[in-house]
């Protein structure tokens, strides 16, 4: 699934690296708001959702090859977070969808959950 089709599914917004959007491939998803349990337990996964919204995020996404956020509740990251993950690479989304039925679309649509550690 690309990029793109997420963000259709989400009806979300692209905040950055969008030129990336149509052509990056994932196959795998997870959904949390504490990093320390993405550090730990992810594996393999292509996007992240939270609901966090600081910096960490971005790095923790950078560390774990992670290839793109999306922020759920409506939340939006500061031109900061944009900053950095553009000069990385990672394309950030913003969709209204809460963070349970987000993953649930996801799910639905084919995204699988990856590995764990």
């Amino acid at each position: 699934m690309t990029v793109k089709e997420i963000a259709d599914i989400l009806g979300a917004e692209i905040l950055c690296c969008g030129e990336l959007a149509d052509q990056t491939q994932v196959h795998s998803a997870c959904g949390s708001d504490m990093m320390s349990d993405v550090l730990a337990f992810v594996k393999d996964q292509g996007v992240l959702l939270t609901g966090l919204v600081n910096p960490q995020v971005v790095r923790t996404a950078e560390m774990m090859d992670i290839l793109c956020v999306v922020f759920v509740r409506g939340k939006k990251p500061d031109q900061m977070m944009i900053n950095l993950a553009t000069a990385k690479g990672i394309i950030l989304l913003s969709t209204e969808e809460r963070m349970y039925p987000a993953c649930g679309k996801l799910y639905a649509a084919g995204l699988e959950s990856g590995k764990t550690v």
